[in-house]
């Protein structure tokens, strides 16, 4: 499993019965997750539970709201090796970070610092993108970005994590676009990529109605992206929390169009958080990796 072990301003303290407790900074959160299937004996359980700043409560008829225990900032910012972000509990339990993604951004830096290339020489392109933590991590890494929403807020909150950073003024260009009909253009325009990220959702829209299922959809846009590749690329990464795509489905697309064109090393399993109370370690969807060199 890929674990995010380097976080000193996120944490997961526990995990039961359906919900996490997190730490963002000095921010206590509960909140809702599926994976979370046990129960804890009652004395196991961290006191914190009864101390957090709020909670989200899921509706019976869907969606759900934040419930606030203790007066907090609307917004703060949390810090990871160098990088910063704005964070705030927002709709659907989200908070505008996956902090287990870090164990990604780690490696695909370390990728990045080590292939003995400028920025100029090396290009990244990072699509459904969010909020841009991998975006702004590729780029302190040393990085062009290419960085591809279909949602506008989320693009702009980007750009407030890359200002954060110190980034603003690196190479980033922020598309608002269909993730599929941007790289179609880019296709045709001979733009070509040493690295592709990728975090699709299960489902979604694009800013055109565009529908997006990600059965459907994911195997046309790998080999899509494939051809965007250049011709001494670096890495290919896919995230995805959808259950149906396991760890051997992942396998089974690499070896049809990665390690069929370029040969190279993937590497596919979980990606988890380790729980502070306790030895346990929470599963958050799996992450494909692809390297051309080891």
């Amino acid at each position: 499993m890929f674990l995010s072990l380097n976080w000193k301003d996120y944490e997961l303290i526990d995990a039961d019965r359906g919900e996490k407790l997190e730490r963002w900074g000095n921010v206590i959160l509960r909140r809702p997750d599926p994976q979370i299937v046990w129960a804890l004996p009652e004395r196991d359980k961290s006191p914190l539970w009864n101390k957090a700043d709020a909670r989200y409560i899921r509706s019976s008829s869907g969606g759900g709201k934040w419930q606030t225990f203790k007066k907090f900032p609307d917004f703060w910012n949390i810090n990871y090796c160098g990088l910063t972000f704005k964070i705030n509990p927002m709709g659907f339990k989200h908070t505008g970070l996956f902090p287990e993604q870090a164990a990604n951004w780690d490696w695909f830096s370390d990728i990045i610092k080590n292939s003995g290339r400028d920025r100029a020489d090396i290009n990244v392109l990072n699509l459904f993108a969010y909020t841009g933590g991998a975006t702004a991590a590729a780029s302190k890494a040393g990085a062009s970005v290419c960085h591809v929403d279909a949602a506008k807020g989320m693009v702009s909150r980007a750009k407030e994590n890359a200002a954060l950073s110190g980034l603003s003024d690196m190479p980033i260009r922020y598309i608002v676009d269909d993730v599929k009909k941007f790289a179609k253009r880019e296709l045709k325009r001979g733009h070509r990529y040493d690295g592709i990220i990728m975090d699709p959702p299960s489902y979604g829209r694009g800013p055109g109605g565009e529908v997006w299922k990600i059965e459907n959809e994911l195997f046309g846009l790998i080999e899509l992206c494939l051809e965007l590749m250049s011709d001494d690329p670096l890495f290919f990464l896919v995230n995805t929390y959808t259950t149906g795509l396991s760890g051997n489905v992942m396998n089974n697309i690499y070896r049809l169009t990665l390690n069929k064109k370029f040969g190279g090393i993937s590497d596919i399993d979980e990606i988890g958080l380790p729980i502070t109370n306790g030895d346990l370690v929470l599963p958050c969807g799996c992450s494909a990796r692809w390297q051309h060199r080891a």
